[in-house]
This record gives C-alpha cells, sequence and structure tokens, in this order.
C-alpha cells in the first residue's frame, strides 16, 4: 500500500498514540474510500436477483428521481474530473502516485452503478432502497474522517496544499450528503402496481427502509389504541403473501410435488427400477410409505423465510461478541492512567453503535422468524381444514372432532411456538463454539474444565427432555380426550340438563383432568429440576473454569480484564445453555404434534373418481353397475351386486326394512362409500337432502340460497312449495332471521324444510332425498310432495331419488327400488310390484299399520291445531335439536326412527285407552307476548363474543394469586429477591477478588474467595429451584381450580346454548386451558426473574458509577412511555385475537358435521375460502402484535444501548476514581439485555386476558 500510495498507509503515533488523532492521507485515499464501493459491488448479485424477482410495476419519473439521479451523474463527474486532473499532472510532469488514478476510477465506476440503480429501481417499483441507503450513509461516516483531516491540515499549515482536490472533496462530501438525505425519502407507488382494493392496506408494505428498521410504521396504530381501544376494523389487511389462500396453496401444492416424487419413486422400486440393498430384503425390510414428511414439505414451502432468518441470526450473534471485547479494552483503558482520554469515548461509542446495531438486526430476525411461524400455523390449519373435507367414514370413526380441533388449535400453535426457537439448532453450538474459543484467549486451557462440564450435562439434560416427551404425549392423548368429552356434552346439553345428568359427566371430565394434573405436577417437578440444572449450569461453568485457572499456577491472576471480560462471555454462553433445554423440551412437544398431524394428513381420502360424471348411458342420469360398496375396508360390504338405472326426469322411491341401506345408496351414490367394485355414472349437478338436516349459523335466507345469488322469484317459489311462508310470519326476522348452531332455533320439521328449500333454490338436475318427509306433520309431508317432489311439484321433469317410508306417495312414483340386506330384491312399477306379491307387498304389510295410525292421528286434528302448531313450532320438541348423530351411520338413523315410531305408537295407544297426553293452547295475548319477546331476543341470539376494553382489572391478577396461593406467591416473589441478592453478591465478591492486591506476583486468600464464591452460586440455584417447585405445585393447583370454575360454571348455566356457539365454549376449554395450564407460570417466573434482574442492574450501575443517576430520570420517562403506549396496544390486539379464534373452530366443526352436504352441492373450495377468511381475520391481530413486540423491543433495548453507552461513558469521564473491577462489574451488567418490558407485557396481555374474558 506504500508503493500505491507514494507515502505511508499507517502511522501508530499519528493515530493512536497522540492526544488528537488523525489518518494518513494514503489511508484516507484507499480505505475509507473504497470500503463503500466494496459494499455495493457485494451486495450487486443478491439485489438483482431480488429486484427480478420482486417486480411491482414502475414509477413515473418524479422530480425526487430526477434530483437523486441528478446527484449520481454528478458525483460521477466529480470522480471522472479527479481522474482527468490526475491524468492532466501526468501529462505535465509531475507523476501523482497510483492511487489518485486507482481510487477515482474505482468511485466513478461505482457512483455510476448507483445512478443505474436508481432507475433500475424505479422501473422494478421500488419505493425506498436500504441497499442505497446503506450505501451512502457509509459514504458519508467514511468522508467525515477526510472531512476533519483537511480542515485540520490546513489550519496546522496555514494553507491548502492541493486546492483542486480540496474542492473536489467537500463538493463530494456534500453531494453524498445530499444523496443520503433524499434517499431517506420514498417514492410514489408504482404506476402499474397491482390495485389495491384493501380497505385498509398494512402501512409496512409502502413504509420506506429506516421505517423498516425501526419499525416507526406501527407507530401511528400504538398511539390510536393509547387514544382509544382498538376494534377489529382498525387492524390493517393482511399482506398478500401472509394470507391464507396464499400460503396454504403454496403447501399444498410443495406437498403434492413431493407426493408425486414419492409415488414415483414407489413405483419405480415395485418395478424393479431402484432395488433395495440386500440388506434390506434379508432383514424384510418394508417399502417406503407414499405420504412424503409434512415436515419437509413446510422446509421447502418456508425455506427462503427460514434462510434469510438464518443470515440476521448469524449477523446478530457474531455482534454479540463484539461488545466483551470492546469491554476489555476499556478495563485496560481504566486501568492505564496515561492513556489518552479519546480512547475511552471511541469505546464507549463503538459499544453503544454495537448495541444498536445488534438490536436492529436482532429485531429484523424475530420479525422474519415470527411472520414464518404465523404462516407455519396458517398453513397447517388450512391443510388440515382442507383434509377434513375429504376423509372417509372410517377416518371420522377413528379421528373424533376434538382430536382434530386439537390439531387445529394446540397442536399448529406448538409449531408457531417452536419456529423462533428452531435457529437455536445451529446458533447455539456456534455461540458456544466462539465463546470458548474467546475465553480460551483469555484463560487459556483452563476453560476446558467448563467445556467438560458443559458436556457431561448433555446426557442429562437428553434423558430430562425424553421424559418431558413422555409426559407430553399421555398428556395431548388426555387434553383430546377431554376436548372430545366437552364435545359431546356440548352437543347433548340439553339432553343432560333435562336427565340431570350433569353429576355423572362432570365426573367423568374431571376424572380426566385429574389424571392431566398429575401428569403436569410430574413434568413440573421435572421442569422445577432442570431448572435448577439451568440456573447453575453457567455459574458453574464460569466457577469450574475460574477456579481451574487460579489452581493450575499460583502465579495466576485473576485481574478485573479477566474476570469481567469471562462473567460477560459467560452471559452470552448462559443464552444458549438456557435455551437449549428449552429447544429441546419444545421440539419434544412439536415432534408429538408432528405425528399426529402427518398421522392425520396420511388418512384415507374420498375417492372423487368413485363416481363418473362425464359419460353415461344416453336417457339416464344415474346408473349403477354391479356396485358393491362399504363404509370401511374392515368391515363387510353394506351394499352388494346393485344395479340401477334412473332415466332422466323419474321420480324412483326406495323403499325398505329399517337397516336395509338405503340411506347408504345416497351416499355411494354421492360418493361418500368405498367402491369395491363396479361403476357409478351420474351425469348433472346434485341436490341432497340428509336425513337428518344440516343448517348453517347464519340467516334463514343464507341457508336457502347455499353461496348462489339471490333470484327473488325462485326464492318465493322454493320458501311456498315447501311450506316455509307461515313460519316467516313467526320468525322474528322473517328471512333474515338468524338461525342458531346446528338450527338450534327451529324445531326438527322447519329444519328439514330449510333443508329441502336449499335443495329446491339449487335448481340442480339430480335431487337425492333421504326421507325428507319423516320430520314433517302428515298433512306437511303430503303438501311438500304435491308441490315439490310429486309429479306436479316444481321438481317435476327433475330426476329424483327419493328414500321413504311413505306408502301413500309410492303411486305416484315412476318406479319403485325395494331394498333388502344391502341388495335390489325388486323394481318395477308400484302396481306391478304389488302384482308380484314379493318383498314389496311384505313391505306394505308391515308398514300399512303406522301409515293407517298417522293419517287417524292426522284426521283428528282440527285445522285451527295445525295453525296453532305450525306457530308454535319454536318452542316444541326440545329432544328433537339434540338426538343427531353421525351422519355416516345411515343404519343408526333407520334404528333411531323406528324408535320414535315405537314412542308414537305408544303415545297413540295411552290416547285410544282415554289418556290423552295434556295440550296447552296459546290465548292470542300470549301469542302476541311470545311473537314480541321472540323478536326482542334475537339481538342475543349468537352474539359476537364480548371483547374487553381497557387495562386488565387488579382482580384478574389478584383471582389468579388466590388461586395460586397468596403465601406462595409471596415466598416465590421472597426466593427471586433472595436469588438476585445473592448474585448481586457473588458479583461484587468477584469485583472485591480482583481487587485484591498482587504481593509476589500472586494473590492471597485465593481458596476463601473461590469457596465464598462458590457458595454464593449454588445458593443461587437452590432459591431458583425452590420457587420453581413452588410455582409448580401452585401453577397445578390454580390450573385445577379454575378450570374446574370454568366447567361448573358452564354446567349450571342457564340454557344459553343456542346463542353461543360451541366453538366459542371449546376455545375456553382447549386453547385457553393450555395457556392456564403451561404458559402462564412460566411466564410468571419469567418476570419475576427479568424484573429482579433489572432492578439488580440499576443497583449495581448506581452504586459502581454514582454519575448514572443523571440520567435515570429521562431514561425511565422514555421506558415508561413506550411501555405504556404498548401495553394499550398489545392488550387490546390479544383480545381481538382470542376472541377472531373461536369462529375458526365453530365454523370448522360446522363444516365436519355437514361436510356430505357441501360436497354433494360442489361448494367445498366456497367453504375452503370461508376458513381462510376467518384465519386471516384472526391473523389480523396476530400479525400487528408480532410488530407491536418488535416495535416495544427495539424501543426497549434502544434504552438499554443508551444504559451501556453512558454507564461506560462516565466511567472513562471518572476514570480517575474508579476501579477496573468496578467499572467492569457495573458495564457487565449493564450489557445483559433489559427483557422486563416484553415479559410484563406478555404476562398483561396474553395470559391474564384468558382468565379476565
Amino acid at each position: 500500500m506504500d508503493a500505491l500510495c507514494g507515502s505511508k498507509f499507517w502511522d501508530s503515533n499519528l493515530s493512536v498514540h497522540t492526544d488528537n488523532p488523525d489518518v494518513t492521507p494514503c489511508f484516507q485515499n484507499s480505505v475509507l474510500a473504497w470500503v463503500p464501493c466494496i459494499y455495493l459491488w457485494a451486495a450487486l448479485p443478491c439485489y438483482l436477483f431480488y429486484l427480478r424477482h420482486r417486480h411491482q410495476g414502475y414509477i413515473v419519473l418524479s422530480s425526487l428521481s430526477r434530483v437523486k439521479t441528478a446527484l449520481g451523474v454528478l458525483l460521477w463527474c466529480v470522480s471522472w474530473i479527479d481522474l482527468f486532473y490526475s491524468f492532466h499532472g501526468l501529462v505535465h510532469g509531475w507523476a501523482p502516485a497510483p492511487i489518485f488514478f486507482v481510487t477515482p476510477l474505482v468511485v466513478g465506476v461505482t457512483m455510476l452503478l448507483a445512478t443505474l440503480l436508481i432507475q433500475y429501481e424505479r422501473l422494478q417499483g421500488v419505493r425506498s432502497s436500504g441497499v442505497l441507503i446503506i450505501f451512502w450513509f457509509l459514504c458519508v461516516v467514511c468522508g467525515i474522517i477526510p472531512f476533519r483531516s483537511k480542515i485540520l491540515s490546513a489550519l496546522a499549515q496555514g494553507k491548502i496544499s492541493d486546492p483542486f482536490r480540496f474542492t473536489t472533496f467537500y463538493i463530494y462530501f456534500a453531494l453524498v450528503l445530499s444523496a443520503l438525505v433524499l434517499s431517506c425519502s420514498r417514492e410514489k407507488p408504482p404506476f402499474f402496481s397491482p390495485k389495491n382494493i384493501d380497505p385498509n392496506p398494512c402501512p409496512e408494505a409502502g413504509a420506506g427502509f429506516l421505517s423498516r428498521l425501526s419499525f416507526w410504521w406501527f407507530t401511528k396504530l400504538a398511539i390510536l389504541s393509547y387514544r382509544r381501544p382498538l376494534e377489529e376494523w382498525d387492524l390493517w389487511c393482511l399482506n398478500k403473501e401472509d394470507r391464507s389462500h396464499v400460503v396454504v396453496q403454496r403447501l399444498l401444492e410443495e406437498r403434492k410435488k413431493q407426493q408425486e416424487q414419492a409415488a414415483r419413486h414407489q413405483a419405480a422400486e415395485a418395478s424393479g427400477k431402484r432395488l433395495s440393498s440386500e440388506g434390506e430384503v434379508l432383514l424384510g425390510g418394508r417399502p417406503q410409505a407414499q405420504e412424503p414428511p409434512f415436515l419437509r414439505a413446510l422446509m421447502a414451502t418456508f425455506g427462503s423465510s427460514f434462510l434469510l432468518s438464518m443470515f440476521f441470526k448469524l449477523t446478530q450473534d457474531l455482534l454479540s461478541f463484539i461488545n466483551p471485547q470492546l469491554l476489555s479494552v476499556l478495563i485496560r483503558f481504566i486501568s492505564n492512567p496515561t492513556a489518552p482520554t479519546w480512547w475511552g469515548f471511541l469505546v464507549a461509542g463503538l459499544m453503544f453503535v454495537c448495541s444498536v446495531m445488534q438490536t436492529l438486526i436482532l429485531h429484523q430476525y424475530y420479525r422474519c422468524i415470527f411472520v414464518m411461524g404465523l404462516r407455519f400455523r396458517t398453513g397447517i390449519i388450512g391443510v388440515i381444514y382442507r383434509k377434513a373435507l375429504v376423509i372417509t367414514s372410517s377416518v371420522k370413526r377413528e379421528s373424533t372432532v376434538g382430536e382434530i380441533v386439537n390439531l387445529m388449535s394446540v397442536d399448529a400453535q406448538r409449531f408457531m411456538d417452536v419456529v423462533p426457537f428452531v435457529n437455536l439448532l445451529w446458533s447455539a453450538p456456534l455461540q458456544m463454539i466462539l465463546a470458548v474459543y474467546f475465553l480460551w484467549q483469555n484463560l487459556g486451557p483452563s476453560v476446558l474444565a467448563g467445556v467438560a462440564l458443559m458436556v457431561l450435562l448433555i446426557p442429562l439434560n437428553g434423558a430430562v427432555a425424553v421424559k418431558m416427551r413422555a409426559f407430553q404425549v399421555e398428556q395431548m392423548k388426555l387434553k383430546d380426550s377431554r376436548v372430545k368429552l366437552m364435545s359431546e356434552i356440548l352437543g347433548g346439553i340439553k339432553v343432560l340438563k333435562l336427565y340431570a345428568w350433569e353429576p355423572s359427566f362432570l365426573k367423568q371430565v374431571e376424572d380426566i383432568r385429574q389424571e392431566e394434573l398429575r401428569l403436569m405436577r410430574q413434568a413440573a417437578y421435572l421442569h422445577a429440576t432442570s431448572t435448577f440444572i439451568w440456573i447453575c449450569t453457567p455459574f458453574l461453568v464460569t466457577l469450574t473454569t475460574l477456579g481451574m485457572y487460579v489452581s493450575v499456577d499460583k502465579n495466576n491472576v485473576l485481574d478485573a480484564e479477566k474476570a469481567f471480560v469471562s462473567v460477560s462471555l459467560f452471559n452470552i454462553l448462559k443464552i444458549p445453555l438456557n435455551m437449549l433445554p428449552q429447544l429441546i423440551s419444545n421440539l419434544a412437544q412439536t415432534s408429538v404434534s408432528l405425528k399426529r398431524i402427518q398421522h392425520f394428513l396420511s388418512q384415507d381420502e374420498l375417492d372423487s373418481q368413485c363416481v363418473e360424471r362425464k359419460t353415461i348411458t344416453p336417457g339416464y342420469t344415474v346408473t349403477i353397475h354391479n356396485g358393491t360398496f362399504t363404509w370401511s375396508q374392515n368391515l363387510p360390504p353394506t351394499l352388494h351386486s346393485l344395479d340401477i338405472q334412473v332415466p332422466k326426469g323419474a321420480l324412483v322411491a326406495v323403499v325398505g326394512p329399517v337397516g336395509c341401506g338405503k340411506s347408504s345408496l345416497l351416499s355411494a351414490l354421492l360418493g361418500e362409500m368405498e367402491k369395491l367394485e363396479g361403476k357409478v355414472y351420474m351425469k348433472g349437478s346434485v341436490a341432497y337432502v340428509p336425513q337428518q338436516a344440516w343448517i348453517q349459523n347464519c340467516t334463514l335466507q343464507e341457508n336457502v340460497l347455499f353461496g348462489q345469488a339471490l333470484d327473488p322469484k325462485r326464492y318465493q317459489q322454493a320458501l311456498e312449495a315447501c311450506a316455509l311462508l307461515a313460519d316467516l310470519e313467526v320468525l322474528p326476522g322473517g328471512s333474515k332471521t338468524e338461525i342458531g348452531e346446528k338450527g338450534i332455533n327451529l324445531s326438527g320439521g322447519q329444519r328439514q324444510r330449510v333443508s329441502l328449500a336449499r335443495a329446491v333454490y339449487s335448481d340442480a338436475d339430480i335431487f337425492l332425498l333421504d326421507d325428507p318427509l319423516s320430520a314433517v306433520d302428515s298433512h306437511v309431508a303430503k303438501h311438500i310432495f304435491d308441490q315439490v317432489i310429486g309429479p306436479e311439484g316444481v321438481l317435476a321433469g327433475k330426476t329424483r331419488v327419493l328414500v321413504t317410508h311413505g306408502i301413500s306417495f309410492l303411486p305416484q312414483t315412476d318406479f319403485v327400488i325395494v331394498l333388502a340386506d344391502g341388495q335390489v330384491s325388486e323394481i318395477g312399477t308400484y302396481a306391478a310390484l304389488l302384482q308380484r306379491n314379493g318383498s314389496f307387498a311384505n313391505f306394505l304389510r308391515n308398514y300399512a299399520p303406522d301409515e293407517g295410525k298417522k293419517h287417524q292421528e292426522a284426521d283428528s286434528r282440527t285445522a285451527l291445531e295445525d295453525k296453532e302448531d305450525e306457530e308454535v313450532l319454536l318452542t316444541e320438541d326440545p329432544l328433537s335439536n339434540h338426538t343427531d348423530l353421525t351422519v355416516h351411520e345411515p343404519v343408526t338413523y333407520e334404528v333411531q326412527k323406528q324408535f320414535m315410531r315405537q314412542l308414537s305408537a305408544m303415545s297413540l295407544e295411552r290416547e285410544g285407552q282415554g289418556r290423552p297426553v295434556p295440550r296447552r293452547r296459546l290465548g292470542a295475548a300470549e301469542k302476541v307476548v311470545q311473537a314480541t319477546e321472540a323478536k326482542a331476543s334475537r339481538v342475543l341470539l349468537t352474539q359476537e363474543e364480548k371483547v374487553e376494553m381497557g387495562t386488565v382489572k387488579l382482580s384478574v391478577f389478584w383471582d389468579y394469586a388466590r388461586a395460586v396461593g397468596l403465601c406462595a406467591m409471596l415466598t416465590i416473589c421472597l426466593l427471586h429477591g433472595g436469588q438476585s441478592a445473592a448474585a448481586i453478591g457473588a458479583n461484587v465478591w468477584l469485583s472485591a477478588w480482583t481487587g485484591e492486591a498482587v504481593v509476589n506476583g500472586q494473590q492471597n486468600n485465593t481458596s476463601q474467595r473461590l469457596g465464598v464464591y462458590a457458595a454464593l452460586g449454588i445458593l443461587q440455584g437452590l432459591l431458583v429451584m425452590l420457587s420453581a417447585i413452588m410455582m409448580a405445585v401452585g401453577g397445578v393447583q390454580a390450573a385445577r381450580l379454575l378450570h374446574q370454575a370454568l366447567l361448573y360454571n358452564k354446567m349450571r348455566s342457564p340454557q344459553s346454548f343456542d346463542t353461543m356457539p360451541s366453538g366459542r365454549i371449546l376455545n375456553r376449554f382447549s386453547k385457553d386451558v393450555y395457556i392456564i395450564d403451561e404458559v402462564l407460570a412460566p411466564t410468571i417466573l419469567m418476570l419475576l426473574n427479568s424484573f429482579y434482574n433489572s432492578i439488580s442492574t440499576l443497583v449495581v450501575i448506581v452504586a459502581s458509577t454514582p454519575l448514572f443517576a443523571v440520567v435515570i430520570l429521562p431514561l425511565a420517562v422514555l421506558y415508561l412511555f413506550v411501555q405504556r403506549l404498548y401495553v394499550a396496544t398489545s392488550r387490546q390486539l390479544k383480545r381481538l385475537e382470542s376472541v377472531s379464534r373461536s369462529p375458526i373452530y365453530s365454523h370448522f366443526l360446522e363444516t365436519v358435521t355437514g361436510s356430505s352436504v357441501i360436497r354433494a352441492y360442489g361448494r367445498s373450495q366456497d367453504f375452503e375460502a370461508i376458513s381462510d377468511a376467518k384465519v386471516d381475520t384472526n391473523q389480523r391481530s396476530c400479525y400487528p402484535y408480532i410488530a407491536s413486540n418488535r416495535w416495544l423491543g427495539v424501543r426497549v433495548e434502544f434504552v438499554g444501548n443508551c444504559v451501556v453507552f453512558f454507564t461506560a461513558l462516565f466511567a472513562v469521564i471518572g476514570r480517575s476514581s474508579q476501579s477496573p473491577g468496578l467499572v467492569g462489574l457495573s458495564v457487565s451488567y449493564a450489557l445483559q439485555p433489559l427483557w422486563l418490558g416484553d415479559v410484563g407485557s406478555e404476562l398483561d396481555d396474553t395470559n391474564a386476558i384468558r382468565l379476565g374474558v
């Protein structure tokens, strides 16, 4: 470099050992000029690749763009003028040094590149360029030193030695400073960008680079939330790449690709193209499963985000080791009274800059990794929902609704929780290796003792993780059983209450809960023991290393630099050592969830090609050739050797005794059963009316339209034909009346007629009607048959397959199919079958008496009674609302129907014996009162979940504290206080140890110092373990009491279940109970630990550096201001998230119940879109919550960085009165992060809300 510059490249006397530092002109013209250029050229390939794949339209050439381009051109001109000036000197005989040719050339080409990048970014739609902002910033920073140096040189010499280059440099500096200022401004939105139709778009998409870096774009929402509680419409729409349909589609495509690869691989192996090794054959190795690992699909889908997070994490990890080295320099500076003062100020400044960079990169990493966790959860929920729509009936019997809800709630959440820890798999070993390396540099081979201790503890941590995983497997099984039982209880709550069965079912739930709590208690004790190990491990490693260092050689003196640089490195080492066990535990829990999800996704699906819909025999719409069907592969066939042909436009009746397979026949036509052999053909669209009507939780009109556009004439015709007009007069809101979950506020007959009206309105080609007349009165059945199904009905000319027991309607059918034992016994017209005197005639003889009784009962009623029956349908039949059975078990429906027939016959017998069932008639005034009450109560039907406002009430915290135990809570707080006092005592003792006088190159009382230090450290671990055990006992007790209170409250509450979706209640018993069980107690311990650590830091710093007390007040004001803004925002966001999560499960439960109807009408994609929209609504509150944590983290850690800066600064200012030990103690404490804001707010707005809502 000396030859390139023609002068000395570096001069220590000029730059370091002086009170007025400067750098040589060679250093200025080479390194300082080249650093920004090297950065831009190094970043160029990746940036061009990014721009090429992120085209967003082009930005119109604005004034801002013109000025930035002009500045770039001017900088290019200045560089070339400088180059030409050097050539001019060469021509005129005074040859400049080569550096004056190289540097202008490099800088000129780089400025030309920057100018071209400005225009290319404009064409790609980039509104704010982070790459160019950093480039201009580096140009300004590297230009500050020459800026000062040239002025000082001119003042020292009394003249300017090179006026031309002096002038061009200051022009260059002014231009790069202007370019930096202008680059911080945003361009206008791209001209041809995709139109954003979102009513409230997320401001992050249009935020500038600095705003994104500091999360300033979130500030507006924080201020709004501080002024008033946030509402749902205040939340931003999700970014396109975070929306469910995008995320789920990417995951499904990747999964499909891997399934195809696995299928090809399996086919190749089967054909002998890829033979297994001889050893595998001899061992009887089974062929590879066709279903690829779900985790592989997840990682392939979100791999790019994971790689970006790895880059951020690697950068942050490397930066974290700079401050301990700077601390070493600072302690040496304090120990050297002759060192120039600017050294200390420079070290303090570098520590601040390094801390700020670490903060910004760390929170970009957190933002990236938490958003990836959000996408994991979105993708898993979407895939599980889509799978639940296509699973077979046999799978439904294996995987209950409660289990699938747990997959969507708990297991998907576990993936979201574990994602932030995944990078620790490589980051923790890296941090350990770097820490051990720097410790080796500081303490030598003595560090191997600490490393050996860490290695010995790995098997212990592994054993703990294995045991924790075993507990987790058992606990999840119990959780599934509990949620499944709660789902069944909520489904039949009216029956339970009418029969007074609450105590019996309460005992069942509590027995499962007791087993769950037993496992929780064991896991909590294990966790407390491992907490003792985790707390003691860093200290034991420190103790072992320092003890080995002072023991191996008496001349090894433990001074302040060695002790506190080692303590800082051990503090860094403590993070991966503490996090690794948590990572292992989380991975163990997530592996259980992964296996459960993998098992569910690998279950059998319905064969979409089971029913051929393209080709069919001309003149027919439904054909079955030699069809044999079963509900499950391990069950005998339900239907055998069916040969059926239904002509187009025919009305076909399917009759037969109970359990003969009538409903199964319709299911086979819909593709719901597994086809063992034969062919099924159907041509045209299908409408399906199941035996048990499936009603959605929406308005009556929406139930009838079922996703189609409203045609008033057709809608009115459907209502009239299905005898619903009279019901609309009774319903409080008419067609707009909201129907409760499972049609809870409709009678059985009304539900069936709404289901039939849905089919009529669909105007399909084929109508599959599974005994739709069984749930209505005989005169209503006659009306529906005449107006809808019969030859003169609105469906005349359509193909109708009617399963019925109504014998009176059979003569009007085109032909009758008689089933017996799963086979077709007879087919023909009604008259022809009567003449044969076969199984059909036997069927008529068996069912004719029931029909006669029904007609006799109908004839005995007056017209006035019929009308009154219709008017009071809303209050009839309380039991019928909860007699729904599984839709894939048609035999049980027939049994149920036969049972109801027998009850009806018994009732008629009692009436015939002169004991009529008392019947109360309503007067006109009572009818008016009932109608008024119904209209008034409409507001209460299926209300939206209430969102709490304002701060969490102290009573909520008080209730949890009482549940844990007030004495236990007080003792836990005192134990943590004692642990912090012991930690301070240990570090103060270490500081005094380092300041001990050295006699003959040795320190006295080493054994005593080491013993006291060890005792204080072990005392810390014992106190923490005691507090963890007490918190474990109290947490399990609180979980028991709170679950018991919730359970008793729901079981003993009035019958509000008509207006409260069961998904909302299941949300309380699944996700919120999980929070109380597994999250709340550890969060409280973390809060106490962080609180006492923050107090300890302030106490130690003020005691060591009293001048620091001056800045405590302004830093505390800034901290509290940011904290208040954050708490108000995050608390409300978590409330909105909790409220918006319940509809996901309610909609899912509704979908699983009506999956056959959804598939029959071909509305699977519509329901997937509805589910995606509900997940997006939930994520709209999750995403701002993630941003709010990052917004808080940047600002709180900035306060912590200021603490580091002022601690180092005041140590430099008062170095004459400071000992190296005290400086090392205070700065090492200051370098510990302030987590109080995050953890305290987490307790406030995440967990306490679930107790208070």
